[in-house]
């Protein structure tokens, strides 16, 4: 595991940044709550949600994008998943920014007063 106190590399924040934006959005999440059961079509990721194509896969590409989720092609459909590898990256980008309670430090009183 990586030493908390070592803030990541820049390219580390772009992607923190690109997963952190990928799970702030509520239908997203909805998205990734119905794939916890396992692979899922497209078609029935657009019965589940209540969004037309288009937005089902703007959502599914900024997934994607970040990480969180394949895709792979079978004829004319797409079938999703999560990826467990992603999950375990965004597990330690929350990580990497607690710092342990004895290295905190404390405003001095005085200095908001």
């Amino acid at each position: 595991m990586a030493n908390t106190l070592v803030p990541p590399a820049h390219e580390s924040l772009e992607r923190h940044a690109a997963l952190f934006q990928a799970l702030s959005d509520p239908r997203r999440l909805r998205i990734l709550d119905l794939l916890r059961s396992g692979e899922q079509c497209v078609c029935d990721l657009l019965t589940d949600l209540d969004c037309g194509q288009s937005l089902l896969s703007f959502h599914l590409k900024t997934l994607r994008d970040a990480g969180l989720v394949t895709m792979r092609k079978e004829g004319r459909w797409s079938y999703y998943q999560l990826d467990p590898d992603t999950f375990a990256h965004a597990e330690q980008a929350v990580a990497a920014y607690r710092v342990p309670a004895h290295k905190r430090r404390t405003l001095p009183v005085s200095c908001c007063a």
